[in-house]
């Protein structure tokens, strides 16, 4: 599993225009699902985004996490996070989870991530979406979780 956090001020997720997730400040998660990703990888990485302390204290020093500033969390499916790029012009995403198997491994990411406390919003799985979001600082940060061999 493969998650692109990035902080921010405010973000939103429309399919066909319309919104489907909002939320004030907090993270936008991309996640990607590789395939045989473990349910403890999973658990591992929402525990992480829920404590990972990214954002600033009274002094401007990032020592709070999402959790402890009450903000909310923003997940959008992204299997493309998988692109394999070495060959050619065309990315590859045989690294990627099925369709099927990414959509359980994004929902129980997300189950995960609710049960640490964090409220979280999403896009719409294997939706065409557009994701519209404030960066704040910018802060951007890629954490993974091997899928076991």
């Amino acid at each position: 599993m493969k998650l692109i956090l990035q902080r921010v001020r405010e973000a939103r997720v429309e399919v066909e225009g319309k919104p489907v997730g909002r939320i004030e400040t907090g993270l936008v998660i991309l996640v990607g699902v590789a395939p045989g990703d473990a349910e403890t990888n999973m658990k591992w990485l929402a525990r992480k985004v829920a404590g990972l302390r990214i954002f600033s204290d009274e002094d401007g020093k990032m020592n709070l996490s999402v959790r402890d500033i009450g903000g909310q969390c923003l997940a959008v499916s992204q299997f493309t996070l998988f692109a394999d790029c070495r060959k050619g012009f065309r990315p590859g995403f045989s690294s990627a989870a099925s369709p099927e198997e990414g959509r359980v491994g994004f929902d129980r990411f997300v189950e995960y991530l609710r049960e640490e406390g964090v409220p979280v919003e999403t896009g719409v799985f294997q939706a065409d979406m557009s994701v519209h979001l404030v960066n704040d600082g910018p802060v951007t940060i890629e954490l993974e979780r091997e899928a076991p061999e």
